[in-house]
């Protein structure tokens, strides 16, 4: 699916009606939704601890913080990905803090066509990490196999007496005979011989 194809859920941490107007109609294709804008850094965490998010876009500073840590916390506790807007005067002292963490930085003010095109990077760093994340998830799924296999076979070497290599063999023509997976082998196995 193409970066066109797909909708992403973005949440805008602004206090300016001016530029949050000017976002809302920057945003009319349907590719970002939901479309959430609160106006202060504690909203805004209330609303990531309830929700997933796929692009936060800050435009800094906020009446009750600049949203340096929220920003960081964002990049290493979800996989959302964070563009923050400042002043030039600001921006020189912000990029130390959150450049290492992968947050994107902009100077305030920010052309539309610049901003389009941050969107196109954000929603494609989005991917990037999508399929990070679902490369993780298949890794932990052949681990977790892994791991029952193992088990399986520890007790097929200490109750029938196999060696390491039979075990193994046993566990695979098990589940060969049965026409189920060397997981659903394992577990059988387990239930059988615990």
């Amino acid at each position: 699916m193409s970066l066109e194809e797909r909708t992403y859920s973005l949440l805008l941490v602004s206090a300016s009606d001016a530029f949050n107007e000017a976002t809302e109609k920057l945003l009319t294709t349907g590719k970002y939704l939901p479309f959430i804008t609160v106006k202060s850094i504690s909203e805004a965490k209330r609303y990531v601890t309830q929700h997933t998010v796929d692009l936060i876009v800050i435009n800094s500073p906020l009446p009750d913080d600049a949203g340096v840590l929220f920003s960081v916390d964002c990049c290493k506790k979800t996989q959302a990905v964070v563009l923050m807007l400042a002043k030039s005067d600001a921006i020189q002292y912000i990029v130390a803090d959150v450049s290492e963490y992968g947050v994107f930085l902009l100077q305030k003010p920010v052309a539309r066509s610049a901003m389009q095109t941050a969107l196109l990077w954000m929603a494609s760093t989005r991917e990037r990490l999508r399929i990070t994340e679902n490369k993780k998830l298949s890794l932990e799924e052949r681990m977790n196999e892994i791991k029952i296999t193992n088990r399986a076979k520890y007790l097929l070497i200490s109750v029938k007496g196999l060696s390491e290599p039979e075990a193994h063999h046993f566990v695979e023509k098990y589940a060969m005979d049965k026409c189920i997976s060397k997981k659903s082998a394992a577990e059988e196995i387990i239930k059988l011989y615990s």
